[in-house]
Order: structure tokens, then C-alpha cells, then sequence
């Protein structure tokens, strides 16, 4: 049984909407969490260590972290082709770009953000936009999607930043496709209404 440990309107949305995809039954539960207007709390169900979301139970085992869940789903569910397998085609290319995500992507638009995405080490390590579109544009150019042209968990990740912050998408035919493509999937439509 998959327990999912859900905050709606926060980042676990991506674990929903990749769940739909999967098509597997699973339990939400769904938590308050602290909020970046002040609101909300640390909800004593959640068993997350950091009392954040997105957390999954299965088997007596707890995954947290967006990436770590997306890959242990798609793992634990080779035959839903949502992330290639170990000794596949594409699996380096996936694994690169969910942990790409996870240690650019993110923080870099949190930089930009908190406004010290200009600060030299934010720019060493990070950079911006420019250098998140200059990788984006042409890994989907002449492609639908980031990994085998297949869409997977990868898909959901990247294209979760540009669902949520439309403004924050590079202004590139290729990349506003892929999110249209990305936002007409009927499993995310389906994660929209349970969230």
C-alpha cells in the first residue's frame, strides 16, 4: 500500500499528479504544512522528518524528497515506462535531469526569489534563467519530451516549475509546447481536482 503525505497548492503536487499517471491506488493524507506567508504548522501525522511534504509510506518504508519519490515510483513500477530502468536506454539521461533539477533548477529560481540570484556564488553554482532555458531548449527541440521522446516522471519534475510560475518559462516555442503538452495529460487535470 502507498501512503501519499500530501499539502495541497505546495511541490507534493508533482508526487499526485505522477501517482495518476502510474494509475495505482494509494492513500492521501492530507497535512498542513508551514507556509511561506506565515501560515500553517507542522502537522503531527506527517511523518516527514522536516514536516514537508511531499513523504511516502510503502511497505513500512518512508521516502521524502520529490526526486527520491519519483524515482523510487518509477522504480518500483517499470512496466508504467515512466522512467527507464536501470540498464536501459535514457536511464542516465533521466536520472540527470531529476537530480539536475533538484541542485540547479530550483535553487536557482529560489535565488531569484529571495534576490541574490546576481550574488558570485549563486552564479558559480546555480547561474539563472538563461543557462536553465540554453539547457532546456535544445534537449525539446524537434521532441516532445526529455528522455527516449517518451514522457516520464522527468516530464512532471522540470515542467512543475513552469505549471506553477508561467512567467518563469523560457520564451521558446519548443519549451511552451512541451508545457501545453505536458498540461493537457488527463492524469495531471486529475491531480489538479484531488489536489
Amino acid at each position: 500500500m502507498l501512503t501519499f503525505y500530501h499539502a495541497p497548492q505546495s511541490r507534493s503536487g508533482r508526487i499526485m499528479w505522477l501517482l495518476h499517471e502510474l494509475d495505482v491506488p494509494f492513500e492521501t493524507v492530507r497535512c498542513d504544512i508551514p507556509r511561506q506567508d506565515g501560515s500553517g504548522a507542522r502537522d503531527p501525522r506527517n511523518p516527514h522528518p522536516d514536516g514537508k511534504v511531499p513523504a511516502l509510506e510503502h511497505d513500512g518504508t518512508l521516502i521524502t524528497e520529490t526526486a527520491a519519490i519519483l524515482l523510487y515510483l518509477t522504480d518500483l513500477l517499470p512496466d508504467r515506462n515512466l522512467g527507464p530502468v536501470q540498464g536501459t536506454p535514457g536511464r542516465g539521461a533521466y536520472l540527470t535531469w531529476l537530480f539536475w533539477y533538484c541542485g540547479v533548477v530550483e535553487p536557482a529560481y529560489i535565488a531569484e526569489v529571495l534576490g541574490v540570484a546576481d550574488h558570485p556564488v549563486a552564479q558559480a553554482t546555480f547561474r539563472g534563467r538563461a543557462e536553465i532555458a540554453a539547457r532546456l531548449i535544445p534537449a525539446l527541440e524537434g521532441r516532445d519530451w526529455l528522455v527516449n521522446d517518451r514522457f516520464s516522471a522527468a516530464d512532471i519534475l522540470l515542467c512543475s516549475t513552469y505549471l506553477y510560475f508561467p512567467d518563469a518559462t523560457p520564451d521558446h516555442p519548443d519549451v511552451r509546447g512541451w508545457v501545453e503538452r505536458c498540461a493537457a495529460r488527463p492524469a495531471y487535470q486529475r491531480a489538479l481536482v484531488d489536489d
